[in-house]
């Protein structure tokens, strides 16, 4: 609902919708919506399954990114362990648990969740939950996990926590996901605000 000019709320009708395109991943739709004031808009959307993210803090402080190559900018981004929630049923921490140790080989004693950000919705509807995992320890791959496209060609590095808040700011980190992530953790350690319950969303 939003403010109508003359004050009152706006529900914002769907008056038809119209699907464009259906990928392995993601799907394109195109809504007409009514707006406020009288008459209709267009708005394409894009419907994204979700991700997660983890911020993954050693007992030195340093925290784990990875080196990968993201096609559509054509460009090697410092990121995250991180992966979509596209397994049915499973809960999006052992999502977050499952990524972990299929990315960077690790698994965590303790989580926390720490923000649950819309990564662009202007036009798409994906949510990331963006969790902290700490008391971390190596683990195998797992059974039946394959590596192939581009995470062969991953980096993975261990980064001072203030060191990758620095980043962040020089520009070196660019992923919308690490940056939240990085400086959440950042202020999270800081402030000791109240997070979330684990399972929330």
């Amino acid at each position: 609902m939003a403010a109508a000019p003359d004050g009152a709320r706006h529900d914002y009708e769907v008056l038809a919708s119209e699907e464009v395109y259906q990928g392995r991943v993601i799907s394109l739709r195109r809504d007409t919506v009514a707006m406020p004031g009288g008459g209709d808009s267009n708005r394409e959307v894009v419907h994204h399954p979700g991700a997660v993210g983890v911020v993954a803090l050693d007992d030195e402080g340093r925290v784990v990114l990875l080196r990968q190559y993201r096609h559509p900018i054509g460009e090697h981004l410092w990121e995250l362990p991180a992966g979509l929630r596209d397994v049915d049923g499973e809960p999006p921490l052992e999502t977050a648990r499952r990524e972990l140790a299929e990315e960077v080989q690790l698994s965590a004693e303790r989580w926390s969740l720490l923000a649950t950000p819309y990564s662009t919705p202007g036009f798409c509807d994906e949510m990331v939950l963006v969790y902290l995992a700490e008391g971390l320890t190596d683990v195998a791959l797992p059974d039946g996990f394959t590596v192939e496209h581009e995470e062969l060609d991953m980096t993975i590095e261990r980064v001072p926590l203030a060191d990758a808040v620095q980043q962040v700011f020089d520009g070196r980190i660019r992923n919308a996901l690490a940056v939240i992530g990085v400086l959440a953790a950042a202020q999270a350690r800081a402030t000791a605000p109240q997070l979330r319950p684990v399972d929330a969303t």
